[in-house]
């Protein structure tokens, strides 16, 4: 092999020739002997240069040039790429007739997997598909890193008329390195027509990939809508769960994606067992975890419950909770997200979500502060024993009392319920005034007046000035009228308007005087 002219202008000078499709060139500088497979720093010769341009008379007048004819049509790159697979790859019909006839390696693969056949289904060379296939390529092969076939790729590129060419072909179910088949890509990139077109030639709509994904999920979770009708036409199964733990379905991938048309097809077609079911998980939940209120809304107005089941695969007990954690993550993040959580959380409120004892106890931190007015105002105080529970719950978040004080008091809880020795032990100066406010300090059990008299002589507590005196007859007034129609019934401004009592007076039983003095 002569090489005294490689490099000069990247190539040979036949090379060059070739490839601006110069034949009377190419043929003056054969016959005036220059070499034909002169190589340049790509391990390109003339007949690659020729093949790549598609000047099909020149790769006529190469490859009898070379002194071994076999051996020379299938000269190689350093990426193992021949002649053919570039005149396939660019979709020269000419130049690859005469490559075949000449002997060219039908079949061979390049370093990445690839072949001739695979390059052309690839470029959408149809014609040359055929010519490839007549002359015995293999449609079967698996090419790419990933083990793609012929009709995976061609599906891929949306190539209609080849995969309408190719099913007849090829192994329908060919998979890949994960499972994946050609009627998935199909539905993963949105392609409905090449999707049809292998439905209809008996692919299987209910393939599922390695990880059980099937390619009506994918087409939900990518938004694909002609696609996940086509598969419902065709039989795809809703209800076919996608996971190995039993709970995946692609109503979820619409949910937690917003793909609001495709989740209104799913519901009516979706069995209602993910809803409640225990192990499930309801869509309720993805529609919370992405944030989508007009998900959720669509959900809701289908029956789906605002409640759903306990959800141990995302650590909730319920989608409120959910919902309220997202608020609380999107706070700290000082992120765009922090309006669509409130937003979920107003939609479950309004719907009737129910308010279990670790949310009460959740929003009493005060992580983010706009948490416990919401939920009193939409659920009020619990009933019964876990009224109780949310006693012990504040207790035990002493050091946020002056948070969810005012806040508990407010909803009409009975400040008697909260009167105990750790909250006088423990609750900050401001917060054990304010309480005091709502109790007659004068009459406080005796173990509770030596607690704070402890506290005051340890410095930890400063009482306010009038606590030294008898309370006000108004005063002791107010907490008879309490006493007698209860906290609940006080708090309620509607109660009071209708006593017959002065403006004023209804104000002060309703703690005006010292609503502000806690902040």
């Amino acid at each position: 092999m002569d090489f005294t002219e490689c490099y000069a202008d990247s190539c040979s000078a036949v090379a060059l020739a070739a490839r601006d499709g110069k034949s009377r060139r190419v043929q003056k500088l054969i016959r005036r002997g220059f070499a034909v497979d002169v190589k340049d720093n790509r391990g390109w010769n003339a007949l690659h240069e020729a093949a790549a341009a598609g000047t099909a008379g020149c790769v006529r007048l190469l490859i009898p040039a070379a002194v071994n004819c076999e051996d020379y049509v299938n000269t190689l790159t350093h990426n193992s790429e021949t002649p053919l697979y570039f005149a396939a790859k660019y979709g020269h019909l000419r130049a690859v007739k005469w490559l075949i006839k000449a002997g060219a390696d039908i079949n061979r693969k390049t370093n990445d997997l690839s072949c001739p056949l695979y390059a052309a289904v690839d470029g959408g060379h149809k014609d040359v598909i055929e010519l490839l296939v007549r002359n015995g390529a293999e449609v079967n092969g698996t090419y790419s890193l990933s083990g793609w076939s012929c009709l995976h790729q061609a599906v891929y590129k949306g190539h209609i008329e080849i995969v309408r060419y190719l099913v007849s072909l090829c192994t329908l179910e060919a998979v890949d390195d994960y499972g994946i088949t050609p009627l998935f890509v199909a539905a993963q990139y949105g392609h409905h027509q090449c999707l049809d077109i292998l439905a209809n030639a008996g692919a299987n709509v209910n393939c599922q990939a390695n990880d059980l994904a099937t390619p009506l999920l994918i087409a939900a979770q990518e938004g694909h809508e002609q696609c996940v009708e086509c598969l419902l036409a065709h039989g795809a199964d809703p209800n076919l769960y996608c996971n190995e733990y039993c709970w995946q379905l692609p109503i979820l991938a619409a949910a937690q994606f917003n793909r609001l048309s495709i989740l209104e097809k799913l519901i009516s077609v979706t069995k209602r067992e993910c809803d409640r079911g225990e192990g499930k998980v309801s869509p309720v939940y993805l529609a919370v975890l992405g944030g989508h209120a007009d998900s959720l809304r669509a959900l809701l107005q289908k029956g789906y419950s605002p409640d759903a089941q306990s959800c141990p695969q995302f650590g909730y007990s319920c989608p409120l909770e959910m919902a309220l954690w997202t608020w609380l993550d999107a706070s700290w993040n000082l992120n765009s997200e922090c309006h669509q959580a409130q937003e979920i959380t107003l939609i479950l409120l309004a719907a009737g979500a129910h308010v279990n004892t670790s949310i009460y106890g959740f929003t009493l931190q005060g992580h983010v502060p706009e948490h416990l007015p919401l939920i009193l105002k939409h659920a009020g105080l619990p009933q019964g024993d876990r009224l109780r529970e949310l006693i012990d719950r504040a207790l035990t978040e002493v050091k946020d009392a002056s948070f969810w004080l005012p806040l508990l008091l407010k909803a009409g809880l009975d400040p008697m319920l909260l009167l105990q020795d750790k909250l006088l032990e423990e609750a900050g100066n401001d917060a054990l005034n304010f309480f005091l406010e709502f109790v007659n300090w004068k009459t406080l059990p005796s173990e509770m007046l030596q607690i704070l008299a402890h506290r005051r002589a340890e410095g930890t507590w400063t009482p306010r000035k009038h606590f030294e005196s008898v309370p006000v007859l108004a005063h002791l007034c107010r907490l008879a009228v309490g006493a007698h129609v209860g906290s609940d019934t006080l708090s309620k401004p509607s109660f009071i308007q209708l006593l017959p009592i002065p403006s004023l007076l209804q104000d002060y039983l309703h703690f005006s005087d010292v609503s502000g003095l806690l902040t």
